[in-house]
């Protein structure tokens, strides 16, 4: 059993392998886990214990519930990352210009509160996620009327609901709907 920055042995007798890292040609476990040494090919490597926290990272691919927006830019509570639940709560922020491959005047022609959305994490500076959803996959996937909160059904003249009666627009993604029990 090993601990993170525990010492594993140097890279003139190992070849470093997964869950590791090498500091000075030292090397070191990067998670807490079983150490396992294969004498044959000469390689050290570290098996962990627990599964990898599911953290939002540039390039994943995360679901989240938009909280509220502006004109401008939409907030988003991320609880899925790439197919997996969190390990913690996260935010995002949609903005504008990073929606919709055509233009679009206002963030509430996207999404609005209550909606469910899949997006890409594109950016995380300044420890705020920034999110994607301009690809044919990406955009909304459950909107909800703004009216009386019913599930919203999209049709050809946009999203329509059967409660009513009311059309909204939104950016959806390709499966849009799918899924809904």
């Amino acid at each position: 059993m090993v601990t993170p920055g525990e010492r594993l042995g140097v890279i003139e007798e190992f070849i470093p392998d997964a869950g590791t890292y090498v500091r000075d040609g030292v090397i070191l476990s990067k998670t807490v886990g079983c150490a396992l040494v294969d004498l044959v090919h000469k390689r050290v490597s570290v098996h962990p214990m627990s599964r990898e926290p599911q953290i939002p990272k540039i390039g994943s691919i995360v679901m989240g519930q938009v909280m509220g927006g502006q004109s401008e830019s939409a907030n988003v509570r991320i609880f899925e990352v790439d197919s997996k639940k969190t390990s913690g709560v996260f935010s995002g922020v949609l903005h504008v210009s990073d929606a919709n491959v055509r233009y679009v005047d206002s963030m509430f022609d996207v999404c609005k509160p209550g909606d469910i959305l899949r997006a890409k994490v594109v950016s995380d500076k300044n420890r705020t996620y920034h999110l994607y959803t301009k690809d044919k996959d990406l955009g909304v996937v459950y909107a909800f009327c703004s009216n009386c909160g019913n599930f919203l059904e999209s049709r050809r003249q946009g999203m329509h609901c059967s409660r009513c009666g009311r059309i909204e627009r939104r950016k959806i993604a390709a499966d849009y709907g799918t899924g809904m029990t």
